[in-house]
């Protein structure tokens, strides 16, 4: 059985954000952290993530430059593998403005849909991705899965 993983995760704050702190954002990363090592328990031993919360003008330029999209996203995730100490490394981008104007669309809290967007990023960050229907349907489940355990229901539904 593996040891648990260590998590060092920093958040940068490119916009006020009093709603989520540095804490709260750290233990969602850790729970996404956890169950991804439970889920492929060889694949890393240590997390070194950064978290940005961003304005609309910085996630749209970001999303243009990466990703060649016109627009801010909610999250944008740049995965960086895992070296050979077993170190997995990435950096995930949030748009709180986008984040505010989903949840507000969507009938959920701020805090509940940035949980769930700090899990999915930091999935993305451990290597899961969405591409094909089966990786999809195995990172929405863990998605849901860590979600109940925090009291928030599923948000694909």
């Amino acid at each position: 059985m593996s040891a648990i993983p260590t998590l060092h995760f920093s958040v940068q704050y490119g916009v006020e954000a009093p709603e989520l702190s540095r804490q709260q954002l750290r233990s969602w990363a850790m729970r996404a952290v956890l169950a991804a090592h439970a889920d492929y328990p060889d694949e890393f031993t240590h997390a070194e993530l950064t978290l940005r919360l961003v304005d609309t003008e910085e996630g749209k330029t970001l999303n243009a430059g990466y990703r060649h999209k016109d627009y801010a996203t909610n999250v944008l995730t740049f995965e960086y593998g895992v070296d050979p100490e077993g170190t997995a490394r990435g950096d995930i981008i949030l748009c709180l403005d986008v984040l505010k104007k989903e949840a507000a669309e969507q009938h959920k809290t701020l805090k509940n849909h940035a949980a769930h967007l700090v899990i999915h990023g930091t999935l993305h960050a451990l290597g899961y991705d969405h591409i094909e229907n089966d990786e999809a349907e195995h990172m929405e489940s863990l998605e849901i899965a860590i979600l109940a355990k925090l009291g928030i229901e599923n948000p694909y539904i």
